[in-house]
């Protein structure tokens, strides 16, 4: 019986914009299958967002991957956006004084 996957996304391509949903924990040991799928759209994408509805938790090493995204994001010329933090994500984001550094988009269906 396969194990159940940690961490997914699946992407939304719609030409210069992009929509990532992400479902599962963004935690140590997954933040490179994240960086992998959206570091490959930002050469050629004016916007991604990242949409995490289904993202249950998060621990520093996936927002040190979101960061990462963002920085990479902006040398590329990119706007990386995100949609639909959980109250926990929204909270970490504040405690880290981050919230204020991200584009953070309409809570409720984004459409791109």
């Amino acid at each position: 019986m396969a194990e159940p996957k940690l961490f997914w996304c699946d992407v939304k391509d719609a030409g210069s914009e992009a929509l990532v949903h992400c479902h599962g924990k963004l935690v140590a040991g997954v933040g490179s299958i994240l960086y992998g799928e959206v570091s490959k759209l930002l050469p050629t994408h004016k916007r991604v967002v990242l949409d995490l509805t289904d993202v249950d938790y998060m621990d520093s090493l996936g927002l040190g991957t979101i960061i990462r995204l963002y920085v990479s994001a902006k040398s590329a010329g990119c706007s990386l956006e995100l949609v639909n933090l959980g109250k926990r994500i929204r909270e970490l984001l504040g405690v880290t004084n981050l919230l204020g550094v991200f584009t953070i988009i309409g809570e409720n269906d984004i459409r791109i």
